[in-house]
Order: C-alpha cells, then structure tokens, then sequence
C-alpha cells in the first residue's frame, strides 16, 4: 500500500505542475496581433 500511495502522489505532483504551466501560459503570455494580407491569383478563384 505504501507504494500506490507513493505513485498516486508523484502522479498527483506532476498533473498539478502541469495544470500550472497551462494555467501561467494562459494567463501570463500575451499573444501578438498582426494584421495580414494574402494576396490570392485569380487562377485559383475560377473553380475547373
């Protein structure tokens, strides 16, 4: 029983340290915004 508890915790520990990378990624970094433009042959508009 001591080591189900054991791996029960460890696997405990790593989901909760990665819960709270996703939670800082989410929450700390800021995307940037760019405006784009595409510019697409006619070609590829006229269907075949």
């Amino acid at each position: 029983m001591p080591t189900l508890f054991r791996l029960l915790t460890v696997i405990t520990i790593l989901a909760g340290l990665f819960y709270g990378a996703m939670f800082a990624l989410a929450t700390l970094v800021e995307p940037n915004r760019v405006e784009m433009t595409v510019d697409v042959p006619a070609e590829r508009l006229v269907p075949r």
